[in-house]
């Protein structure tokens, strides 16, 4: 499978009257939080949470910051999100792609939403049961 970027749209969510940015983001299933340049960071005006420790992929560790909140929109779903201060380049990873229900068609080598949930995006609530009404 080749390298797929998808164009995003980034917001800071506790700020929604500045400018959004669009962004050419990598797509990596095998990275878990989006991760955004410090320009990015800057132009969005996104507050530092914490620090993070990354474990980069030849076993560094590095310590970077950790900022939002953000609003990630792709194929008009959203999902909101801290972000890892780090790079050159924006990068999708795994847990706002799950949140948006997008999923990494690989032999197209595209990002799509959902088949099962074409229309809005879906999620899984195992084991949750919705509270009985006071009447039954």
């Amino acid at each position: 499978m080749g390298i797929i970027y998808q164009h995003i749209r980034l917001a800071n969510a506790a700020k929604p009257q500045l400018e959004e940015i669009d962004a050419n983001a990598l797509v990596d299933t095998g990275a878990m939080d989006l991760c955004i340049p410090k320009l990015v960071a800057l132009q969005l005006k996104l507050d530092t949470i914490e620090q993070r420790i990354v474990t980069l992929a030849d076993g560094r560790k590095e310590s970077v910051d950790y900022v939002g909140p953000v609003t990630v929109e792709v194929f008009g779903r959203h999902a909101f999100t801290g972000a890892m201060v780090m790079g050159d380049t924006v990068l999708l990873g795994a847990i706002p792609m799950q949140a948006m229900d997008v999923l990494v068609d690989p032999r197209r080598e595209l990002l799509v939403p959902n088949p099962q949930n074409p229309n809005i995006p879906g999620a899984l609530a195992m084991g949750v049961r919705h509270p009985r009404k006071a009447d039954d």
